[in-house]
């Protein structure tokens, strides 16, 4: 069985949309994949519960409780590796990750951005969209690297900016369109893979 980790901060909209779309379009059966757990790095996080609802183990490797990032990141490899992982998926967790961390899983490692990279790495994407004036905004689904969202780009979804829209309002569209694109990427990759 080819078991999928997804990392998450909050809500956990985008890993409710993977583990919908791994129920509903049968990755168990099609490439012997699922959703075999969901770790955060906040105990509060929203989207716990819902893995919980839906069966999958779900576990707090909180990041406070932990003097350096190298010390976190170490911790929260011992949770994922607990679950012999093909595929670590980030969906929406809101820490940087270590180069080893990182190198532990090269390969295996995915994000997905709201812009479409290579512009507007980093935070507060939607708004430094609005305020360069583009037409278009996005998301895209990366291999994690090193160098913070600039992994190899493995898809995109392309959404139009608005006339009067706000980072909110163009965030909500672009969110939309995340929650299509991430678990259609993944499942090409498990299909690629079988």
């Amino acid at each position: 069985m080819k078991n999928i980790v997804i990392l998450i901060s909050g809500a956990g909209s985008n890993m409710a949309a993977i583990v919908r779309a791994a129920s509903n379009d049968r990755w168990e059966v099609r490439f012997g994949a699922r959703v075999a757990a969901v770790i955060s790095n906040k105990a509060d996080a929203p989207g716990l519960l819902f893995a919980r609802e839906q069966g999958i183990a779900a576990m707090v490797v909180d990041h406070k409780a932990f003097s350096s990032r190298e010390d976190f990141d170490a911790a929260l490899a011992a949770a994922i590796d607990r679950h012999h992982p093909a595929l670590v998926v980030l969906a929406g967790f809101m820490r940087i990750l270590t180069p080893a961390f990182v190198s532990r899983y090269e390969g295996r490692l995915l994000n997905i951005h709201p812009s479409l990279l290579p512009a507007y790495p980093g935070l507060h994407t939607y708004q430094r969209a609005l305020d360069e004036g583009c037409w278009f905004a996005g998301a895209t689904v990366h291999r994690v690297t090193a160098d913070l969202d600039h992994g190899p780009i493995l898809a995109q979804a392309v959404v139009p900016v608005l006339p009067g829209d706000t980072s909110q309002t163009l965030a909500t569209r672009v969110l939309t369109q995340e929650h299509r694109l991430y678990p259609a990427a993944i499942a090409r990759l498990l299909g690629e893979s079988s």
